[in-house]
């Protein structure tokens, strides 16, 4: 299995390890996800993830499986569910979750990116979603995460063309959120990643939530709102916020 999970202290960093195939990811890798993330998930100590690959971020799923594990409806099926179920738990993650983009970020590798909160990316970096090169049609929670991101204009160039984007165009139509040259951009996002999980968890956690429920359409304030308003004003980091700034000192979380 060619996914490394490791903790820094209140950052864990998810590696795709598969150099010789540009980080693609394979069935066996897809399906490895969700129980990765779960340990993140479990993990009090950690409070925000870095997903990052080696030379490249990830050429996507491998395609040398596809004649094989996915020959047929029910195969393609099968392997669809993995992909998106890996996609999700990325996704599903209660705590922040940072890309750290490098090489090539294509197709499955691209879910992958879309799937986390932000997206630090390399200079030199490439980007695509080429399903329309191999007769598949995206998933649509995936291709929902993409129009969030780029609206639905690039969307469709993206999805229709197939192309790959360079890093300044994905810059600038919102596909990542910086660009850096190739050796700063796992250390800009291990400063991001470190710089929430030193932030009040109740904030950070809450406006994830939150910012969900506007992605999903929900912009109503209903008891599970309030109930994260009510929690917050009688919570310990409440406390300790606003003590820290009458004391004109640093909060600690």
């Amino acid at each position: 299995m060619t996914l490394n999970l490791e903790s820094t202290g209140a950052v864990a960093v998810l590696t795709i390890d598969r150099p010789e195939k540009r980080n693609a990811m394979s069935f066996e890798m897809w399906s490895a996800l969700p129980g990765l993330l779960d340990k993140v998930a479990s993990d009090d100590s950690v409070r925000a993830l870095v997903i990052r690959g080696t030379d490249h971020f990830s050429a996507g799923a491998d395609i040398s499986e596809f004649t094989s594990l996915r020959a047929d409806p029910e195969g393609a099926r099968r392997y669809s569910d993995a992909v998106h179920a890996g996609e999700r738990s990325i996704a599903g993650l209660e705590k922040p979750v940072i890309a750290a983009i490098t090489g090539v970020c294509v197709g499955g590798g691209c879910e992958i990116a879309l799937a986390c909160d932000l997206r630090v990316a390399a200079a030199d970096a490439r980007f695509g979603i080429t399903p329309a090169k191999l007769g598949i049609v995206y998933n649509a929670t995936s291709t929902k995460r993409l129009v969030d991101a780029v609206g639905p204009s690039w969307a469709r160039q993206i999805l229709f063309t197939g192309e790959l984007l360079d890093a300044s165009t994905a810059l600038r139509i919102g596909l990542v959120n910086e660009s850096h040259p190739a050796d700063e951009v796992v250390p800009r996002a291990m400063t991001l990643a470190e710089t929430m999980a030193g932030r009040s968890q109740v904030s950070v956690l809450g406006a994830k939530f939150i910012i969900d429920r506007i992605t999903e359409g929900r912009f109503d304030e209903d008891e599970t709102v309030h109930a994260l308003y009510e929690r917050s004003v009688t919570s310990a980091d409440y406390a300790e916020g606003v003590r820290a700034f009458l004391e004109k000192r640093p909060p600690r979380f």
